[in-house]
């Protein structure tokens, strides 16, 4: 089954060897300033997680590390168990921030809060005030990556840098790829059709079929430790499920629409990483970001990589990451 068909109805610590691969040259050496800490199981995720109260509910938050923030953004339908590892590589240098959205992860939504991509950015704008945070370098993937340039055009001042791996851009949000996923939720049967059965079958989550053939780069990705973090909180509930695909519903019409003429006005630097094997994406999309930001650093192309490699090759984040705030 192709990835179109099977979006029909749903979206259904790589060693240095994978992560060679995945660069399509030598294998990369991490910065001797990154961090060797073990990154989080799902058991040490769970326990560092705290809730934040506020009007949009309970917002769902880990932290690691110390000195300048550092907050990143994750994927649909993941949440921050995406970053556990290069949060754990940064720890060193940063402290690293990770947020679960509004309708996905582990935080509480309020009744009648909005999911749409505008609201998370005034969620995230509420958890910096309320960690004292001024200002964050922004690391983002997936929708993550619409949210965080509409958090630069929002709050600019708060920004210091941006790395963006695979994600939405104006002229291909949301891309068509996802339209079917759009349209099951319209009928309400996109996450009750979709995570069910991959909970109840890890390796049909990780066939051709599931989240791991369609959008991780090797098979074996991701764990049974992930699937349950990331799929459990869907579906706890009715109510759980109408809120994923509430937040399906929220990428259509295009939420970046209008915006190139802002991006085209921030000086904030930023790098762009993105993996070739992704067929989500547009393969143009990293080079019109490239050309639409000013201070650009430029383009890495991860040969093969699919849209949620940055959980497969952490160090390789890292490193871009850390390259990037050391040129700020």
């Amino acid at each position: 089954m192709n990835r179109r068909t099977f979006l029909g109805f749903g979206l259904g610590a790589a060693g240095t060897g994978l992560l060679a691969a995945c660069a399509g040259g030598a294998p990369v050496r991490a910065p001797a300033s990154l961090s060797t800490a073990k990154a989080w199981d799902a058991a040490g995720f769970h326990a560092a997680r705290r809730y934040l109260p506020s009007a949009f509910g309970e917002i769902a938050v880990v932290e690691r590390g110390r000195g300048p923030a550092a907050l990143f953004l994750h994927g649909f339908p993941l949440n921050s168990f995406q970053w556990r590892g290069v949060m754990a590589a940064l720890e060193g240098e940063r402290r690293c921030i990770a947020a679960d959205f509004l309708g996905l992860g582990y935080t509480r939504v309020a009744d009648g809060q909005s999911v749409a991509p505008a609201a998370q950015v005034e969620m995230l704008a509420f958890v910096l005030d309320t960690l004292g945070v001024d200002s964050v370098d922004l690391v983002a993937n997936d929708s993550g990556g619409a949210v965080a340039q509409l958090f630069l055009l929002k709050y600019p001042q708060r920004v210091r840098s941006l790395l963006l791996t695979n994600c939405d851009v104006e002229p291909d949000s949301p891309p068509p790829a996802l339209m079917p996923v759009i349209e099951a939720a319209r009928r309400g049967r996109f996450a009750e059709d979709t995570f069910p059965p991959q909970l109840a079958d890890k390796n049909f989550a990780r066939s051709a079929q599931g989240i791991g053939g369609q959008c991780y780069t090797y098979r074996h990705q991701p764990s049974d430790d992930a699937i349950d973090a990331y799929f459990t909180p869907l579906v706890e509930s009715a109510r759980r499920k109408r809120l994923t695909d509430a937040y399906a519903l929220a990428l259509d019409p295009n939420p970046l629409a209008g915006i190139e003429a802002g991006l085209r006005r921030s000086r904030v630097p930023v790098r762009v990483v993105w993996g070739t094997g992704d067929d989500i994406f547009s393969p143009a999309s990293p080079d019109y970001l490239d050309r639409v930001f000013p201070n650009s650093r430029g383009v890495r192309r991860v040969e093969g990589a699919k849209l949620f490699y940055p959980e497969e090759f952490p160090q390789l984040v890292a490193e871009e990451a850390l390259r990037l705030w050391e040129s700020v």
